[in-house]
Order: C-alpha cells, then sequence, then structure tokens
C-alpha cells in the first residue's frame, strides 16, 4: 500500500500543471507581446542546464545499490526538485506573442514535470518480490 502513495499524487500534480498551463490567458493579446517577455536564449540555457541537473540527480538515484546510498541522495534530490519547481513557477509563458517560442517553453515545462515525477518514483522504495 505504501509503495503505491506517490502514483496518485504524482498523476493530480500532472493533471493539475496541465489544467493550469491550459486555463491561463495570456496577460497581454497575442502578437503584443515585448521583446523582454519573450524566452530568450539565456532562459532556454537555463532550462537546458535544470534539465541536465535532473537527469543527472535521477541516474544518481538509479545507481544507488543500498536503501543508506539513497538515503544519503535524499537532500539533493530535494534541492534538485525544488529547483525545478521554481524555475517552472517562472515558465507560465504568459504574454508571449511568438507562438514557436510558446510551444518551445511548453514542450520544455512538460519535459521537467516528467523528469520531476520519474524522480518522484525514484524516492519510493522498491517493490517487494510477490
Amino acid at each position: 500500500m505504501t509503495n503505491f502513495r506517490f502514483i496518485p499524487l504524482a498523476g493530480a500534480l500532472f493533471a493539475a500543471s496541465t489544467l493550469i498551463a491550459c486555463n491561463t490567458a495570456p496577460s497581454m493579446p497575442m502578437g503584443t507581446a515585448t521583446a523582454s517577455s519573450m524566452a530568450t536564449p539565456d532562459q532556454m540555457a537555463k532550462m537546458d542546464a535544470q534539465m541536465k541537473t535532473m537527469r543527472d540527480m535521477h541516474g544518481k538515484m538509479m545507481n544507488a545499490k543500498t536503501p543508506e546510498e539513497r538515503n544519503k541522495l535524499v537532500a539533493e534530490h530535494m534541492k534538485t526538485m525544488q529547483d525545478g519547481m521554481k524555475m517552472m513557477g517562472g515558465m507560465s509563458g504568459a504574454g508571449m506573442g511568438d507562438m514557436g517560442a510558446r510551444q518551445q517553453m511548453m514542450e520544455k515545462r512538460m519535459e521537467m514535470m516528467q523528469s520531476m515525477m520519474e524522480m518522484m518514483m525514484d524516492r519510493m522504495p522498491a517493490a517487494p518480490a510477490r
């Protein structure tokens, strides 16, 4: 029973994030975004760096052989997830006039959410053999 506690949580997080993203009205009409509200190459690079950090953390969790090794990674794991959530908070895309940039930001955000769900699953204890 304990092993399956986080599956509904992960599903609810994903569904809520998707609904919020789909139902959030842009703060400005399409086509009126300023250059400062567009996704800059620097922002995209930061998102890519965060994704790399999250993938590396996922690899560390998967390579942990014992519960003790996994427990040592918990603080780093939580910080990585919190950093990702903070970054996603700033990725709403409101005001973006360029549909291509908006689409790219949404794809990055979805990739980050999927990675975070995988990281939550990594923290769950292994299912006992039946």
